[in-house]
């Protein structure tokens, strides 16, 4: 096990300096914090981490959670997770005060939970997933349902799910076939299946309370039919008690990674005694769960980009303990009489450390980024202001999910290469943390859904409003970093980057306009990959123009040497990463169609 997982400096560098948290702050929602007392909260988090995440992650892999007539049996720490995890705050913190909350900004919150998934990622999702069902329950239930289920999720005693997924749909919500039928007592009873429902069940939480999507009999079909109720696993009983609600839990998936976060197949109603509790009104469901979205895919890019923080500095302590090999002499040979070099002194190995830095830190801050949109839409002082920071949210919010998941596993993959035979090793806690993050770019729609939404809805929205709102931005930091000579370089190139995407937008919005949709989006990934490095690339440079005005101004909190590998690392992205831009374009404007479908079928 490496001796640390995180980088606790760099993570509240980004919270308090490049994003600027005490600005937050200001705003009435929050003024009854301070940085005082949320750093006491992350040091707190960190703590508990240290304690009782981060040593069992290994155990938990090694015995996962599973199935045994009709229960799933997870690792003795959900338990800890979630009463602790309850006390803590990490549920409760960003409500607001009337419903049991800590109003803390979702940044600071952000900030905290990426602690929790770079200590043990198979830990916060159980915590994770209730705040986002009692979210939904806040915001759209009715007063009664609120006082029965918010407080017991809130405290960690009671669980939450979202079940969306069933074995027939898949990703496609327009086709599930849940049924939820009306009584004359105000409940529905439940029927169907739903798979793929973490945190779906376990032997420690007195409840679990499922946020489920069905349809109610006569509904229309499609998107438009689809109702959201409340299924407890246990339903109260009207005298102070619970009863068995007939949720039945079928199997738990064994998976490659995340293997103590257990994945339920769920059966609902299989007796006929299964009651539900519509969630606002008839056939809003979708909508209703869509606006939960956001939160739940920057927690899955803050997760992704966590795992790959506890990756990179488990193959960094490798690198700089590792002795092999050695230099090469000026003439190209290698002294054997010389001590062996340590491998973080060979080029490749760097450059491997460094695309893993890159990666994490640039997602990092791009997380972090989102968090602070979400913050200033639900604290705006004006329609404007919130319409502002909402378009702001939704044009990053596929990249946010997707570029930590893709690259951050590619970031992990080179740790592990780093680690030569060890790292395929299961001694070796890399080849774990490789098959923990590969799920993280399937969770909350895949990177094909995602790279659709980006160019088929985002950057269509509002007749390209979104997409010039989010270029004006960048051009606020391009133009910022045109101010510092060593800056100017990197500004030009992600200015000629903003001048590309126009170019391969102008490519292929013709498509969209003539209505050939397939063609418009057959290589919507590519695009997001494009895409992806451009906005990560403005991260950078917004980072690299806080350190050297730091370094310049003499005013910074941390060391000479920490702003300057804030630098060198910026200058590791734009000579290593950036430039795959090129390719990426050159396929975008290519005139094949290969991937589309024709009469004759040529994949066989």
């Amino acid at each position: 096990m490496a001796d640390k997982y995180v980088d606790i400096d760099t993570l509240k560098y980004m919270l308090y300096d490049v994003h600027n948290l005490e600005e937050l702050l200001t705003r009435e929602r929050f003024q009854d914090h301070d940085k005082e007392s949320l750093d006491l909260f992350i040091d707190a988090t960190k703590s508990f981490a240290d304690k009782e995440l981060f040593p069992y992650i290994k155990e938990m892999d090694e015995k996962p959670a599973y199935h045994k007539d009709g229960k799933v049996f997870v690792h003795d720490q959900v338990k800890k997770m979630m009463e602790e995890g309850g006390d803590l705050g990490v549920i409760s913190g960003p409500f607001d005060y009337e419903d049991g909350g800590m109003q803390i900004p979702l940044l600071a919150q952000t900030a905290s939970n990426y602690i929790l998934d770079a200590a043990n990622n198979h830990l916060p999702g159980y915590a994770g997933l209730t705040q986002g069902a009692a979210e939904l329950i806040i915001h759209f239930a009715s007063q009664a349902l609120k006082d029965t289920y918010v407080p017991h999720m809130l405290s960690g005693r009671w669980g939450g799910t979202m079940c969306l997924t069933e074995p027939q749909a898949g990703s496609s919500l327009s086709d599930i076939v849940t049924k939820a039928t009306p009584t004359e007592n105000g409940h529905y009873h439940i029927s169907g299946q739903k798979i793929f429902i973490s945190g779906g069940d376990n032997q420690f939480s007195e409840n679990i309370v499922h946020l489920l999507l069905a349809r109610i009999e006569g509904a229309p079909k499609g998107t438009k039919g689809i109702s959201l109720f409340i299924v407890p696993k246990n339903r109260p009983d009207g005298k102070g008690g619970l009863v068995p609600n007939d949720v039945t839990t079928v199997a738990d998936f064994q998976k490659m990674g995340q293997r103590g976060y257990c994945t339920t197949h769920l059966g609902f109603g299989d007796a006929g005694d299964c009651e539900g509790y519509l969630v606002g009104e008839a056939n809003k469901g979708l909508s209703y769960m869509f606006l939960m979205m956001n939160a739940a895919r920057i927690g899955v890019g803050r997760g992704a980009s966590a795992i790959a923080s506890a990756a990179y500095q488990a193959s960094l302590q490798y690198a700089n303990e590792r002795p092999q090999g050695r230099k090469l002499t000026s003439d190209g040979t290698k002294d054997i009489n010389e001590k062996q070099a340590l491998i973080v002194e060979h080029p490749d190995v760097r450059r491997m450390l460094l695309l893993q830095k890159a990666v994490v830190e640039g997602s990092m801050s791009l997380v972090m980024l989102a968090s602070k949109y979400y913050d200033l839409e639900n604290t705006a002082s004006s329609p404007e202001e919130k319409k502002k920071y909402n378009t702001l949210l939704e044009m990053i919010i596929p990249v946010v999910k997707t570029y930590p998941s893709e690259a951050g596993s590619y970031a992990v993959n080179n740790g592990l290469q780093i680690l030569g035979g060890y790292g395929f090793c299961s001694d070796f806690i890399l080849q774990q943390y490789y098959r923990d993050i590969r799920i993280s770019a399937i969770y909350e729609g895949t990177t094909g859904i995602q790279s659709q939404d980006l160019l088929g809805r985002k950057l269509t929205m509002g007749n390209g409003e979104g997409a010039q709102l989010l270029m004006a931005e960048m051009m606020e930091t391009i133009q910022a970093a045109g101010q510092i000579d060593a800056l100017k370089g990197y500004a030009k190139v992600l200015g000629d980057k903003l001048q590309l995407t126009q170019k391969i937008l102008g490519e292929l919005m013709p498509f969209a306009m003539k209505g050939d949709y397939e063609r418009f989006l057959a290589d919507a990934t590519i695009f997001m990959e494009f895409f992806s490095l451009v906005i990560i690339g403005w991260t950078w440079l917004d980072i690299g123009v806080n350190a050297k005005q730091t370094l310049i101004n003499g005013n910074g909190n941390y060391s000479d040497e920490f702003y300057e590998s804030k630098l060198e690392t910026l200058e590791y992205f734009f000579a290593y990463e950036m430039p795959k831009t090129i390719s990426q374009a050159e396929i975008l404007m290519h005139p094949s169609t290969v991937t589309i479908k024709k009469e004759k079928e040529y994949i066989v």
